[in-house]
C-alpha cells in the first residue's frame, strides 16, 4: 500500500492488517515505563490510534481530538502508539496537560507487524484500528496522506457499535 506526504509517495512496509483479521499481539511500554500487551486491552472494545510523529501538528490534532471525545467513556479502550521516544511522549503529553495511555514503539514491531510502518520515513502511517474484545479488528483506517486527519466520526462509530 502507498501512502503520500505531500505529494510524495512511499510504500508501507506490507500490507496493513484489515477488517476481519485478529490484531497481532504486542507488548510495548507507556509513558511509566508499564508493559501493555494486546489481551491487556480485550476485556472492552478497543480504539488505537496510530500517529506519526506526536510532535507535529495533526498528530496532536488527532491525539487530542480522541482523548476529548473518549477519555470518559469507562466502556472502552483507548491508546496511542507511535514509534516516538519516551521522552518524545512524556514532553508532548505534559506540554497538553493530557493523562492518556500512550505506548512507544522505538523497535517498530507493533508498525511492521500491523503495516502501518513506512521504512523510507521510520514513523507510522496515522492509522485507527477498532478491536472487538475477541482480539478481532472492526474497523481499519489507514490515512493515505500523512498530513490528513482520520475520519473521527466513522471511527466512533465503530466503536460504539460493539458496545
Amino acid at each position: 500500500m502507498e501512502i503520500t506526504k505531500r505529494n510524495e509517495h512511499y510504500q508501507l512496509y506490507k500490507e496493513p492488517l484489515a477488517v476481519g483479521q485478529l490484531a497481532k499481539p504486542f507488548h510495548l511500554k507507556d509513558l511509566k515505563e508499564q508493559v501493555h500487551r494486546l489481551g491487556d486491552f480485550l476485556d472492552k472494545p478497543t480504539l488505537i490510534s496510530i500517529v506519526p510523529d506526536i510532535n507535529t501538528s495533526v498528530c496532536s490534532i488527532q491525539t487530542r481530538a480522541f482523548n476529548e471525545r473518549l477519555s470518559q467513556n469507562k466502556q472502552i479502550h483507548f491508546v496511542t502508539i507511535s514509534n516516538n521516544t519516551l521522552a518524545q511522549q512524556q514532553h508532548w503529553c505534559a506540554a497538553e496537560g493530557l493523562d492518556l495511555v500512550m505506548l512507544h514503539d522505538p523497535e517498530n514491531t507493533f508498525g511492521k507487524d500491523y503495516g502501518v510502518y513506512i521504512p523510507d520515513l521510520n514513523i507510522y502511517a496515522r492509522a485507527i484500528f477498532v478491536l472487538d474484545t475477541e482480539g478481532n479488528i472492526c474497523y481499519e483506517e489507514i490515512v493515505p496522506e500523512l498530513t490528513h486527519e482520520p475520519d473521527y466520526e466513522q471511527a466512533i462509530a465503530a466503536l460504539d457499535a460493539l458496545q
